[in-house]
């Protein structure tokens, strides 16, 4: 015989001081994303501290799109301003064309560059920039 057995969240929150970020950030980044893939996207690694994201986002205009970098999140929404008129008809309709917010955690000392739309494809340069203090570093031995 089987048996269900409940969690309680509040317990394990209460048990997992400072942990409450971590469960919450987990819940955000993947609870969102369940059966979410629209826009299709790429990530690129160009060298060792240099990457692209390139999101597909065609019949968009560059007014549409909003890329926005909050705290460690960078977050893109693209909202169709020119809502298609009654007279419209579609013998087959292909390309998709709805509201999108999709949004990706960045890593420690990733900066977000430039972003530029060609062909369809918006594409976001990330950067990672360590800072001096971090890298290693090689120590100067004296001599007597």
């Amino acid at each position: 015989m089987s048996q269900l057995t409940r969690l309680d969240a509040q317990a394990l929150n209460r048990a997992l001081l400072g942990f409450d970020n971590f469960f919450t950030d987990f819940e955000n980044r993947f609870g969102s994303q369940v059966n979410n893939n629209y826009p299709p996207y790429n990530i690129l690694k160009r060298d060792e501290n240099s990457y692209e994201i390139q999101i597909a986002v065609t019949g968009f205009d560059k007014g549409d799109i909003t890329v926005e970098i909050d705290q460690n999140q960078l977050i893109v929404k693209g909202e169709r301003t020119d809502l298609e008129t009654a007279e419209t008809v579609y013998i087959h309709r292909g390309l998709a064309s709805r509201n999108f917010t999709r949004s990706w955690t960045l890593a420690e000392y990733v900066e977000v560059g430039d972003g530029r739309i060609k062909n369809g494809v918006l594409t976001i340069e990330l950067k990672r920039i360590v800072p001096d203090t971090l890298k290693p570093r090689i120590l100067k031995i004296k001599g007597e």
